[in-house]
């Protein structure tokens, strides 16, 4: 049995590595001063973060079409999948998931869609479990189980500059930003049941660093990790930097990706932020 995967741009999986398994991304929109971008499309990240602080008018997002599901299936059934499984950012968190079950109706029961829970590569990483489950021939339900278990064993935390961002997105209840304005706080979050979680208040840029690295201790070891940022690598290679160096070294992955967060994550959360996305050890 052949599986294709689809995803969408928020998962943040790296554009090579899905072109070099077949995965397909679907690209959700930005929409920032009266034009519609497509997401790592029609504007960098970089240059994305470097006019966000400058808008009077706060970008939006937007779910992708479901002429663009509806596409992207087609196009993994004409290369022969049998079983299509369609992985996504938190339904919590967005309307994407909705539209894919929705398009995924037509397809008499070949697509299977699954609401990650996550964001960023906390979808990422369980699209990649799924894929290497695949890869080795394994049957659907397999597949299924392999995802499952990264889902369960996936941590996603942020150090983020500011609440305001966060706060005019309208993801976190009022009384928690509220927090963030009253104490003018470096706010540490969690993903947490596909729900952004407040998890504790730092008061300066490095205690809010120092707090992502406590976290990521306490994990134990790690199966995967990836840093990211919005538009602050140096923040993230610092990180490493103490990661590596740390004497109460963690069991790390042999490799560890830096990733700068997409726009339309980066809408809701601002620049100069700082994250990871880990799975723990089976």
């Amino acid at each position: 049995m052949k599986i294709g995967f689809v995803t969408d741009s928020p998962s943040d999986l790296p554009a090579d590595l899905a072109e070099r398994h077949g995965i397909i991304i679907i690209p959700a929109v930005l929409v920032m001063e009266g034009r519609d971008y497509i997401d790592g499309q029609d504007i960098t990240r970089e240059q994305f973060y470097e006019r966000l602080p400058a808008l009077k008018t706060p970008p939006t997002t937007a779910a992708p079409s479901p002429a663009s599901f509806h596409q992207a299936y087609q196009t993994l059934f004409s290369r022969g999948c049998d079983q299509v499984i369609s992985l996504h950012t938190s339904e919590r968190l967005t309307a994407i998931a909705n539209i894919a079950r929705q398009v995924a109706s037509e397809f008499d029961g070949r697509i299977t869609v699954l609401d990650s829970a996550s964001l960023t590569l906390g979808v990422g990483f369980q699209v990649l479990a799924g894929m290497e489950a695949a890869e080795e021939g394994l049957p659907l339900p397999d597949v299924l189980a392999a995802i499952e278990s990264t889902r369960k064993r996936v941590r996603v935390a942020a150090a983020l500059d500011t609440m305001d961002y966060l706060r005019r997105s309208g993801r976190v209840p009022a009384a928690v930003t509220a927090i963030g304005g009253v104490l003018s706080i470096k706010p540490v979050v969690e993903i947490h049941k596909g729900q952004i979680k407040f998890i504790q208040a730092a008061r300066t840029t490095q205690q809010a660093t120092n707090a992502l690295q406590d976290f990521l201790q306490v994990l134990g070891p790690l199966e995967r990790l990836t840093l990211l940022h919005t538009n602050a690598e140096h923040r993230a290679r610092n990180l490493l930097t103490t990661l590596m160096s740390s004497p109460v070294r963690l069991t790390l992955p042999r490799e560890i990706g830096i990733t700068n967060v997409t726009s339309v994550i980066g809408t809701h959360v601002g620049p100069g932020g700082l994250g990871f996305a880990a799975v723990t050890a089976a």
